[in-house]
C-alpha cells in the first residue's frame, strides 16, 4: 500500500511540472507581460502562487499522510502477523486481534479513498464522483454565493446584527470624545476644501445663476414685498431709514446751500429782474431748509404720518393692486435680465467659496468651532438617550439593508465569478493545504475506529456463536 500511495504521489508531482513547463513555454505572453498569468487569467482572478504559510502547510499535510499511511501499513502488518499466529495455533487473542486489525484496514482504506475523492481520482482511476473540488469548482462557488446570499445577506440578519452591535450608541460615546470629535471635525473640513477645490467656479456660477434666475421667474415677487413692508411700517422699523435720510438731506442742503438757490434762479422766467430771482431763491431754500430741519426734529411731523400712510397704501397696492403687481413683475425681469446682475449673482459664489475655504482651513475659525461643538453634543446627546441611539440605528439598519437587498446579487456574483476564475488544479492544491491535515486526521480516526468496531463486531459474533 505505502508503494502504492508514493507512486501516486510521484504521478502528481510529474503531471504538476509537466503542467509547468507547459505554461511556460505553451504561453511566453505571460513572461513578457506581468497582467497575465501561464493560465491566461488575470493575477487578480487566479490563485496562482503560494505564500510561505502556505508551503509551511503543504509540509504539514504530507507529515499527516506519512502518519497516515503508516498507521495503515501498520495494522496491515499486524493482521498478517495476527492471522499467522491464529494459524499456528497461538490462542484464541490472535483471532481478536486479527479482526480488530482487519477492521483497521478497512476503515483506513474507506477514508483514505473518501479524503483523496475530495481533490483527485483515487489511483488515477475515472471513478464516478470523484475528483470533486476540481471538477466541480465552478458550482461549488455558485453554492457558495447563494449560501452567503441567503444566510449573510438577508435582510433579517443584517438588522439582527446591527442591532446586536449598537452602532448608535457606539458612535455617540465615541463622537463624545474632544479629540475623536477633532478628527471628525478637520477629515469633515479636509473634504469640504477638496470638494470646493474639484469644483469649477464658472459651472457653480452658471448654475447659482441659473437656480436663482429660475427662481425668480417662477414666483411672483410682489405680494411678498408687500408684506414685509407692511409688517416694517406696523412695527416702525422704516423710521430710522427716514431719520437717517432726513438727516443726511439736511446736511446735505446745508453744504450747498449756493447750488441750491442757483439751480432755483436757473428755473425761473427769463423776464424777470435777477434781484427778484435771487430773493426768491433765498426764500425757497429757507422753507426747504426749515421743512426739512423740522422733520428731522420732529418724530410727529405731518410729513412723516403722510410718509407712513403712502409706504402702508403703497404695501396694500403690491399685494393687491393688480397694475401695481405687474409693474414690479416687469421691473423684476428687466433687473434679473441685465448683465450687471448676472455678474453680481455669480460673483457671489467666488465669494462664498473664497470664505468657505478659509474658514475650513483655520482651526479656530468660526465654522469648525461650532461644527466641533455639535458633534459634541450630538455625541453626548447620542450616548444617554435611547430614543436618538434608536433614530441612528434605524438609519443605519435602513441603509444597510438597503444595500444588501439592492446589490446582493452583485455582491455574490463577486465570490462565483471569483471562483471561476480560479485555476483547478491551483486551487485544489491550495484547498487540500488548508484543511488536508485535518482530512488526515479522518484516515487515523477510521483506522482506529474501524478496528474497535470490529474487535467489537468479532467479540458479538463470537459471543452469539458461543
Amino acid at each position: 500500500m505505502y508503494e502504492v500511495t508514493g507512486r501516486v504521489e510521484r504521478m502528481e508531482r510529474t503531471k504538476r511540472e509537466e503542467a509547468g513547463a507547459e505554461g511556460q513555454h505553451a504561453r511566453p505572453e505571460a513572461a513578457v507581460n506581468p497582467t497575465v498569468t501561464a493560465s491566461g487569467t488575470p493575477p487578480g482572478r487566479a490563485m496562482t502562487s503560494f505564500s510561505p504559510a502556505d508551503e509551511e502547510k503543504r509540509r504539514g499535510v504530507r507529515r499527516m499522510k506519512i502518519t497516515a499511511t503508516g498507521l495503515l501499513l501498520f495494522v496491515a502488518l499486524v493482521y498478517v502477523l495476527a492471522k499467522w499466529a491464529e494459524n499456528s495455533g497461538a490462542g484464541v487473542w490472535a483471532g481478536y486481534v486479527a479482526a480488530a486489525s482487519e477492521a483497521g484496514m478497512v476503515g483506513a482504506l474507506a477514508d483514505w479513498f473518501a479524503v483523496t475523492a475530495l481533490f483527485r481520482r483515487p489511483l488515477g482511476l475515472p471513478i464516478p464522483h470523484t475528483a470533486i473540488i476540481p471538477t466541480k469548482k465552478d458550482q461549488l462557488g455558485v453554492s457558495l454565493g447563494e449560501f452567503v446570499g441567503e444566510n449573510f445577506l438577508s435582510q433579517e440578519v443584517v438588522r439582527q446584527r446591527l442591532r446586536a452591535v449598537g452602532i448608535g450608541s457606539r458612535l455617540g460615546s465615541w463622537l463624545a470624545e474632544p479629540e475623536h470629535a477633532d478628527r471628525v471635525t478637520a477629515e469633515l473640513s479636509a473634504a469640504l476644501r477638496g470638494a470646493l477645490t474639484v469644483l469649477r467656479d464658472s459651472d457653480v456660477q452658471a448654475v447659482v445663476g441659473e437656480a436663482i434666475t429660475r427662481r425668480a421667474d417662477a414666483q411672483e415677487i410682489a405680494p411678498g414685498i408687500g408684506k414685509m413692508l407692511e409688517k416694517i411700517v406696523a412695527d416702525g422699523g422704516h423710521k430710522r431709514v427716514v431719520d437717517l435720510i432726513v438727516a443726511r438731506a439736511h446736511d446735505w442742503l446745508v453744504l450747498h446751500d449756493e447750488q441750491v438757490m442757483d439751480a432755483i434762479e436757473g428755473g425761473a422766467p427769463g423776464w424777470t429782474p435777477r434781484f427778484v430771482d435771487r430773493k426768491v431763491g433765498e426764500r425757497v431754500y429757507k422753507e426747504l431748509l426749515r421743512f426739512v430741519t423740522e422733520m428731522r426734529d420732529a418724530p410727529s411731523h405731518p410729513a412723516r404720518g403722510a410718509l407712513d400712510r403712502f409706504l402702508t397704501d403703497f404695501a396694500s397696492d403690491l399685494q393687491s393692486d393688480t397694475d401695481t403687481r405687474a409693474r414690479v413683475e416687469r421691473l423684476k425681469v428687466e433687473v434679473l435680465g441685465r448683465g450687471e446682475v448676472q455678474d453680481l449673482i455669480a460673483s457671489a459664489w467666488t465669494a462664498v467659496r473664497s470664505m468657505m475655504v478659509s474658514a475650513a482651513e483655520d482651526e479656530r475659525s468660526e465654522l469648525r468651532l461650532r461644527v466641533r461643538a455639535s458633534l459634541l453634543s450630538l455625541g453626548a446627546r447620542m450616548s444617554v438617550e435611547p430614543k436618538l441611539q434608536a433614530k441612528v440605528d434605524s438609519w443605519v439598519e435602513g441603509a444597510a439593508v438597503y444595500v444588501v437587498t439592492t446589490y446582493r446579487t452583485e455582491i455574490t456574483s463577486l465570490i462565483t465569478d471569483t471562483v471561476a476564475g480560479w485555476d483547478a488544479e491551483h486551487t485544489t492544491r491550495k484547498i487540500e493545504a488548508h484543511i488536508g491535515r485535518d482530512l488526515q486526521f479522518i484516515r487515523i480516526n477510521g483506522t482506529v475506529v474501524g478496528s474497535l468496531a470490529g474487535l467489537l463486531i468479532y467479540v458479538v459474533s463470537r459471543g452469539l456463536g458461543a
